[in-house]
């Protein structure tokens, strides 16, 4: 059954989706009263009351986040939250003109200082289907297996602290960007070498 959230997020496709296509001016205005009322939606819940969706163009799809996991000396890479004040795998949302191998490589540079080349896809997730909190965006998430090539540790605007932590020895999570399982997973591939997904971005 479709809750309130799911509700408003088909209404905001719905309506993007007239907005972008339609000619008719009339339709134009009721896409855009319904984007509108499916903002006062998610107002209405009480938890964002000032809501409102970001105005974008073309086809709505979902978002892309991506994470990468850093294992060294079998302990694995976390960054602190300045927003939540919790530990993450470094990552964020894909840029354009970059392979989701390479937004992974600058999200946990831009993040943490160091340097990294992604190797293996651990998992590819539906973020609303696994288990974490509810999010005004539809997000899939991408977990990357990356390998530690140089760099140190460096907090950026986004983080107050970096440092590695073994799986039976982990902070407090921001379980709204990763979850143990996501983490025990990841060892779980760095520890198998026959597990993860292989991945080819080249051009040859």
């Amino acid at each position: 059954m479709m809750n309130l959230l799911d509700i408003a997020r088909e209404l905001r496709a719905i309506a993007q989706g007239g907005l972008t296509y339609s000619k008719d001016p009339f339709d134009q205005e009721r896409f855009a009263r319904l984007k509108e009322l499916s903002s006062l939606i998610i107002q209405a819940e009480g938890r964002c009351p000032d809501f409102v969706w970001p105005d974008e163009i073309g086809y709505p799809t979902p978002k892309l986040d991506v994470r990468g996991a850093v294992i060294h000396d079998n302990e694995i890479l976390l960054v602190k939250e300045v927003s939540t004040e919790k530990w993450t795998l470094p990552g964020g949302w894909a840029d354009v003109n970059a392979t989701p191998a390479e937004n992974v490589e600058r999200e946990v540079f831009e993040e943490s200082g160091y340097r990294v080349k992604a190797k293996k896809i651990i998992n590819l997730i539906d973020r609303n289907r696994s288990g974490y909190p509810p999010h005004p965006e539809y997000i899939y998430k991408i977990h990357f297996l990356c390998e530690l090539t140089g760099g140190e540790p460096q907090v950026s605007l986004e983080t107050s602290e970096v440092g590695f932590f073994t799986l039976e020895n982990l902070p407090e999570l921001d379980l709204g960007r990763n979850s143990h399982k996501d983490i025990s997973l990841a060892f779980q591939v760095y520890r198998s070498p026959e597990n993860g997904y292989a991945f080819f971005e080249g051009t040859e």
